[in-house]
């Protein structure tokens, strides 16, 4: 038996006997085992002043109560809302008879009901005369015995209730101190915090040559580069995750692929797409120095201090203080604190009960929660049509397409992908996930949320509702700077983010990367990026200058994206949907390219790098002219971002390998006559 079935049995036994506690009612003897079944419906009597009552159905005993003299807290404990979920009855008032399932939540294959009342098929109650007494199936029985006797079983029947519910709840009590030993499923904060490594701050240096705040992407790049240029190197990596530096784009796309029911390997071992496997993590545990032994190392190395934060730094004294107020001296220091996830007022704003079933996607754990959800046959719905939003439903669908588990997908846009893809290529991205399994709900948001003891109650702008076991925001995410104002350093009114000069300085020998950095692009204007090339490319280049080498961030960053096994695309520059857009697409071809590599830095950097060169046409190169907006599938193709008359972005669909010639093409920064002409350099009709 589950702890929700104890405890629901437990919290109901409990009801029962303190209604029979405070009710005066006869209560017959039953034949064979002791059972109590208790009913429940609303009466309007006319024969008692007209004053609603319930009636309690006692082993067919029935008798009116008189809601004017039932306390309020008997009257909550008999007048629960039913749910599809559990077996408790919502009493409606001014109705004769009983309501069952008064508002039913639910969704079959994306026809989400409204709300629909049905009439349970108990028989109203049946008044017999003003002292309360009922008829039932063999007549007038109100009365059989007398008030002595009727107490006396009352009480014995109290007390094997109290019996039952006892056990039952310390059973209870007990499998949940188990339950706690392991991880909740349920998605919010665990009891246990993992421990701090070190134990306390004391155990840190209180001088390092070369200080990371952040543990991801951006700080661990620039440490390899740091170890490039001064072998030696002793770098100290402060972060409140309690993770060696590990990789995010794997976590919504091919790490689910790879997937399997049961445990995850200890280092998350995936596929790419190219066939080679490797691990989410960029280097095992044993690569890296204990911090309290950092300082000791001769060849130097990088030491990763979890569970601490930086609440602030001094940038004219090279002082960084712990939220403890451990204080820490640097010679050079790199602020890579990223990004964190968004969540919606709805959400945010609501009861403990909900916020336990609502969760973000943005690290190993929360993959490791999701796919238990998934194991265990569980509804799952996606809140938001970006990146991870719509990876994370194409991926969740494949992974489950033999467990009949239901994904849905909810966004208030007209379609996936809607701020970076064009509006025709978006709604048939929207048509395309729904061929792979998912509920897509486009122009719909989440007005309300309730919880029913397991699942959730969402109900929906357009009238809808939807029952759903656990919610996943995927809304974006905002960069990390709360210790910018008290530190003095500067953040991007618009755009968020610590603001750098070229070099990516804050401040003299304080540098920013990542997700976190609004850094100026000579070409497009100040910006800031969310994507994993650009942490690579930043955070090397941070790096380097933290040595010495005093380079000017002069990459255009890309990002991939896939959406299923039948849809990649990479985009590069200003690939923003509001612009105006001029796409060419080939015909759909039977044998697609084999996906590139883009985790690995070579991939980062592969073709184009980041100067000019000149790009020249084959004129013998196959016309590739057609109209996006009559073709019939969009196989394969380019799609040009324009901004007076210049090409700023290129999205590449389903077309792979050629990052490299559209990072010389925005480069170049030049108009084009005929852009067909250019769309002949991606070799499309290959």
């Amino acid at each position: 038996m589950s702890i929700c079935s104890l405890r629901g049995l437990n919290v109901r036994f409990c009801r029962q006997a303190y209604i029979l506690a405070h009710v005066r009612t006869g209560v017959v003897p039953m034949p064979g085992r002791t059972k109590l079944r208790l009913s429940l419906c609303e009466c309007n009597n006319q024969q008692t002043n007209n004053r609603r009552g319930y009636a309690i159905n006692t082993a067919g005993v029935t008798t009116q109560i008189e809601l004017t003299k039932l306390k309020p807290s008997i009257l909550a404990a008999i007048t629960p809302l039913r749910s599809s979920h559990n077996n408790l009855y919502q009493m409606s008032a001014g109705l004769k008879g009983c309501i069952k399932n008064a508002e039913l939540l639910q969704a079959n294959d994306c026809n989400i009901s409204k709300r629909k009342k049905v009439t349970c098929d108990k028989k109203p109650c049946e008044d017999d005369g003003a002292d309360g007494s009922k008829k039932g199936a063999g007549g007038s029985r109100g009365s059989i015995m007398g008030d002595d006797e009727a107490k006396k079983k009352t009480r014995m029947l109290m007390a094997l209730l109290a019996a039952l519910g006892l056990g039952g709840l310390l059973l209870w009590l007990q499998t949940r101190r188990k339950q706690k030993d392991g991880e909740s499923i349920d998605c919010g904060p665990t009891s246990g915090l993992p421990a701090t490594v070190p134990a306390t701050s004391a155990e840190l240096p209180k001088h390092v040559p070369y200080l990371l705040i952040g543990g991801g992407t951006a700080s661990f790049s620039a440490f390899r580069a740091i170890k490039s240029n001064d072998p030696r190197a002793k770098v100290l990596m402060i972060t409140n995750e309690f993770r060696k530096p590990y990789m995010r784009p794997p976590l919504s796309k091919e790490l689910w692929y790879s997937a399997e029911k049961g445990e995850v390997t200890k280092d998350y071992r995936f596929k790419q797409w190219t066939g080679a496997e490797r691990s989410l993590f960029f280097e095992p545990e044993e690569f890296f120095v204990e911090p309290s032994k950092l300082m000791e190392t001769v060849n130097g190395g990088i030491a990763v201090a979890h569970g601490f934060a930086v609440k602030k730094i001094d940038p004219a004294k090279h002082v960084a203080t712990l939220t403890d107020g451990y204080e820490i001296t640097y010679d050079e220091c790199l602020i890579a604190t990223g990004c964190s996830p968004k969540t919606i007022d709805v959400f945010n704003q609501a009861p403990p009960g909900v916020r336990e079933k609502v969760m973000m996607y943005r690290s190993p754990d929360d993959f490791e929660r999701l796919k238990r959800y998934a194991d265990e046959k569980k509804s799952i719905t996606i809140v938001g049509n970006g990146f991870t939003g719509s990876e994370l439903a194409c991926s969740l669908a494949n992974y489950a397409k033999d467990k009949k588990v239901k994904i849905y997908q909810i966004f208030p846009e007209s379609g996936n992908m809607s701020k970076v893809l064009p509006s025709y290529l978006s709604k048939w991205t929207t048509a395309k996930v729904e061929t792979m399994g998912v509920c897509v709900m486009p122009e719909t948001y989440v007005k309300e949320a309730q919880r029913d003891d397991s699942v959730l109650k969402l109900a929906l702008s357009n009238g809808k509702s939807l029952l759903t076991d656990v919610v996943v925001v995927c809304v974006g995410c905002e960069p990390n700077t709360n210790i910018a104002l008290t530190s003095g350093l500067e953040v991007d009114r618009n755009l968020g983010g610590f603001v750098v000069n070229a070099e990516l300085e804050a401040r003299r020998n304080l540098f920013v990367a990542g997700d976190a950095s609004c850094f100026y692009d000579p070409l497009l204007g100040r910006r800031r990026v969310e994507h994993h090339d650009h942490s690579v490319v930043s955070g090397r280049l941070a790096g380097e200058n933290m040595v010495g080498k005093k380079k000017a961030y002069t990459h255009q960053s890309m990002f991939w994206s896939d959406l299923g096994p039948e849809v990649g695309y990479e985009g590069i520059g200003l690939v923003d949907a509001s612009l105006p857009t001029v796409a060419v697409f080939a015909l759909p071809t039977p044998n697609p390219e084999r996906r590139a590599d883009n985790l690995s830095e070579a991939a980062v950097i592969e073709g184009g790098g980041s100067g000019g060169g000149t790009v020249t046409v084959n004129p013998e190169t196959p016309d590739v002219k057609c109209d996006p907006s009559n073709a019939d599938e969009y196989g394969r193709g380019v799609i040009f971002y324009m901004k007076d008359d210049k090409i700023v972005g290129i999205l590449l669909w389903n077309l792979f390998n050629r990052i490299g010639l559209a990072r010389t093409i925005i480069n170049q920064n030049k108009k084009y006559d005929d852009l067909n002409e250019v769309a002949k350099l991606f070799e499309i009709h290959a």
